[in-house]
């Protein structure tokens, strides 16, 4: 045996041994979520799927159904520091971000120091927020996309890892605003998160409302996750998934898209739906423990990657909905 094909073989073994770890971490993960969130193991599985991609989740649902628990679960098991925000019609963007302030020292000379705001922070929640106001919202951004925010000029790096997991109320709901349309992007997946069914209500009744509740236990830190990350990054996707992914994404754009869905569509996905369903299968393959990712997981994840990265005409709204048109689509590549 060559040098290099010793080189190749430690390498490979190497992959190995990293994908077992990571396994082994997800399930107890999973496992630690599972004994405090009840009857949502799709939006459980969605939102791990987010975190390991390395993205942004919007939860989107009535109030009341564990969203901010999820969120608050999710920081301890993943050994993550959390930070919380409610956002309100009042909250402004300094809220979040932070601001500098004039300071007097002993001498009598006068400085300014920035004092870090709540997204200075691993896992930043965002509780609630098309509550406040757009101006607001789109604090947001830079943070999202760059992992850092400038104020007064200056550059502040943010943590590592950094991740928003916002909670959106139905937009029918009284006191919400739209979020605008570059944020949404930002989002990897939105996860809509229903009711529960009758037998998981029931267990949530009894589980929570006696004297003791249980508490999730932390399964990784931030350095095994930012590792876990980095493996699904290196996971080997095939050219038959990238195909997938790039039909439907094209295909769900206005004029160059499905001739039949194209004239319904007054603005459909970028690249950068593309990216994130590519990323998104890796880690949703390493979730359910696989080390490749299939068609299935384009299929499985092709609504919560596109219905907020794409809008139906006013016409086409009398009609059908975003997820009726990602149906259609999805149906045509599974």
């Amino acid at each position: 045996m060559t040098s290099f094909d010793t080189r190749t073989t430690s390498l490979e073994s190497a992959v190995v041994q990293s994908a077992e770890r990571a396994l082994d971490h997800i399930g107890r993960a999973r496992a630690a979520i599972g004994a405090v969130i009840f009857g949502q193991d799709e939006v459980v599985e969605q939102a791990l799927v987010t975190i390991l991609a390395g993205g942004h989740g919007l939860l989107v649902g009535v109030p009341g159904l564990a969203k901010t628990k999820l969120v608050e679960t999710l920081g301890r098991v993943l050994g993550l520091a959390e930070q919380r925000v409610q956002f309100t019609p009042d909250l402004l963007p300094a809220d979040i971000l932070g601001s500098e302030v004039l300071e007097e020292g002993a001498d009598r000379s006068r400085s300014f120091r920035f004092i870090r705001g709540p997204v200075f922070t691993q896992l930043l929640m965002a509780d609630e927020i098309n509550r406040a106001s757009p101006r607001t919202q789109s604090a947001l951004l830079q943070a999202m996309q760059e992992h850092h925010v400038s104020v007064a000029g200056k550059r502040h790096d943010l943590p590592r890892p950094f991740h928003v997991l916002a909670t959106q109320n139905p937009l029918e709901q009284e006191g919400t605003y739209p979020l605008p349309e570059a944020q949404l992007d930002r989002f990897l997946m939105q996860i809509d998160v229903h009711y529960p069914d009758r037998a998981s209500e029931r267990r949530v009744l009894l589980e929570t409302t006696g004297e003791t509740m249980a508490e999730a236990s932390q399964a990784l830190d931030a350095e095994e996750l930012m590792a876990t990350q980095r493996l699904v990054r290196r996971l080997p996707i095939g050219e038959k998934v990238v195909d997938a992914i790039l039909d439907l994404v094209r295909s769900a754009r206005p004029d160059e898209g499905d001739a039949e869905i194209a004239p319904h569509v007054a603005w459909g996905p970028g690249p950068r739906a593309a990216q994130a369903l590519m990323l998104a299968t890796r880690a949703r393959a390493l979730v359910t423990g696989r080390l490749a990712p299939s068609i299935d997981d384009v299929v499985k994840l092709a609504a919560p990657v596109l219905r907020h990265r794409m809008a139906l005409n006013f016409a086409a709204r009398r009609e059908m909905t975003v997820s009726d048109v990602v149906q259609t689509l999805v149906a045509r590549i599974g």
